[in-house]
């Protein structure tokens, strides 16, 4: 068996598909799976890492604005364009793949497209609830179409052949327990408040967790543990200007990263972050209650739409960026506090939406179609 992704830019793209690569190389250790990529994105370093071959192509994305170095990289998209085809097909005829699969990203287009173009089976995955212009065009085509949201089947074009399969959540995190989380990290009947706008971190989410902790520092029945990101590590400085220290309020913490997010995620009673597909998908495994949110710079406001999944079955709180407020954000930690068979409640209406067996459901769906083209040949 011989299995193509395509997969590239970020971790919500890169991520799933190194689970679907792992879960076929469980069931078939003989199987050979082939990764396509850029030398200069994340995937260069996450799918080696995860023990993957990566073939990279030359692609980029079109920039929107007409600033002279936009419109410098737009003119570069344009001349790659032109060769990218050429660079799938080299790929194509010298791994001879048995079924092509592309987890969005810009990489995925000419990929998925080539194949089809060339007779080979092909399927595609989508993370959000809003889907990519990627996705989107390519949904007229792929032999099955892999959903992480139904809503998203409505902006699709592909009839029978969407599937919902959800989102591949991490073995820790669908392993993780709460009870032995609260004990392992020493919350006691204290309430615990996780919050986080990243690996990389959010200026706003920063910024307004930073005013939260502020005015609740003095709070011995709440904890707050939150992780700033790389480029938020100011943010222990102004907590320190302001008196609030390891030594002088234990119960606040703030890491440049959270190494055990499984474990945080299952013990805490709040958890307060961005609204990407892959932090959903653990939201709802674990049944968390969560305040989201989104952030307001990524394509078609996908993070939004991912959020609105959950506030509309009342699984969520949402708070939009431009009406972020330290006081919104204490009035509802405040009301998790006071009202905690709410708080319960929600995060069992987010765990009723959890699919917890994503890939396996995607890994069956790809291993069929390469075995349905098999027959007929």
């Amino acid at each position: 068996m011989k299995i193509l992704i395509a997969a590239g830019g970020t971790g919500g793209h890169i991520n799933p598909a190194i689970s679907l690569a792992q879960e076929v190389k469980k069931r078939d250790p003989d199987a050979q799976v082939l990764f396509v990529g850029t030398a200069d994105r994340m995937e260069a370093t996450l799918v080696p890492k995860a023990g993957f071959k990566l073939a990279t192509i030359e692609i980029s994305g079109f920039q929107r604005s007409f600033k002279p170095a936009d419109i410098k990289r737009n003119l570069l998209t344009l001349k790659r364009l032109l060769f990218v085809s050429g660079q799938v097909e080299h790929i194509l005829n010298d791994f001879q793949p048995d079924v092509v699969v592309g987890f969005g990203g810009y990489v995925s287009g000419p990929v998925v497209r080539t194949a089809h173009k060339k007779g080979y089976p092909t399927a595609i995955h989508e993370q959000n609830a809003f889907p990519g212009k990627t996705n989107i065009a390519l949904s007229k085509y792929a032999d099955i179409v892999m959903l992480t949201a139904k809503s998203a089947e409505q902006y699709m074009h592909a009839g029978e052949r969407a599937v919902v399969t959800g989102l591949p959540v991490r073995e820790d995190i669908l392993t993780a327990d709460r009870a032995f989380a609260r004990a392992e990290l020493n919350v006691g009947e204290k309430t615990l408040i996780f919050s986080t706008g990243g690996s990389l971190g959010s200026a706003a989410v920063n910024r307004c967790m930073t005013q939260v902790i502020e005015k609740m520092a003095d709070r011995r029945d709440v904890i707050f543990v939150h992780g700033c990101g790389k480029y938020g590590t100011d943010m222990i400085d102004v907590l320190k200007e302001n008196g609030i220290t390891p030594q002088t309020h234990p119960q606040v913490q703030v890491h440049e990263y959270i190494f055990n997010m499984a474990a945080h995620l299952a013990a805490c009673d709040l958890f307060i972050n961005r609204a990407g597909a892959s932090s959903i998908s653990e939201i709802q495994a674990l049944g968390v209650t969560s305040l989201l949110i989104p952030s307001p710079n990524v394509a078609e406001n996908h993070q939004y739409h991912n959020a609105m999944e959950l506030v509309k079955q009342d699984a969520a709180y949402l708070i939009e960026e431009k009406d972020l407020t330290a006081d919104k954000v204490i009035e509802i930690i405040d009301s998790c506090i006071k009202n905690p068979e709410r708080r319960v409640q929600m995060g069992i209406n987010a765990g009723k939406m959890g699919v917890k067996d994503a890939k396996e459901k995607i890994c069956d769906l790809v291993l069929r179609l390469a075995d349905e083209k098999k027959k007929e040949l």
